[in-house]
């Protein structure tokens, strides 16, 4: 997966900020931030590791669940003509439109990995 790195089984997403010449590096499914920055490619191990260590002492010393919450629904929004198209090829599958699309998503998330 591109610009996602795993520190310790938490993944980092990793993008390039000209405004400042860095890399930043922001974990994802926290439920606070861990950032970082690095000046080269070489760094943000090193500092991702340090930033998630003190967020995850911190989260320790508070008696805070560190992950974030998903509940496993979300909305989306797409064109009438794609929803038809998606309800017709999952019903040729024998499958509900939730069951379809999830299976979708989850062979999208595999292949990258």
């Amino acid at each position: 997966m591109m610009n996602v790195m795993d520190t310790d089984g938490y993944k980092a997403v990793i993008k390039y900020d000209p405004l400042i010449d860095k890399f930043r590096g922001q974990f994802v499914g926290l439920n606070g931030g861990a950032d970082f920055y690095a000046t080269n490619i070489e760094e943000p191990h090193k500092e991702g590791k340090l930033s998630l260590k003190v967020f995850l002492d911190l989260c320790k010393e508070e008696g805070i669940d560190p992950h974030k919450k998903y509940s496993g629904k979300f909305n989306l929004r797409i064109p009438p003509e794609l929803h038809v198209e998606i309800a017709a090829k999952a019903a040729a599958e024998g499958k509900n439109l939730n069951q379809y699309v999830a299976e979708m998503l989850d062979e999208t998330i595999h292949q990258e990995r």
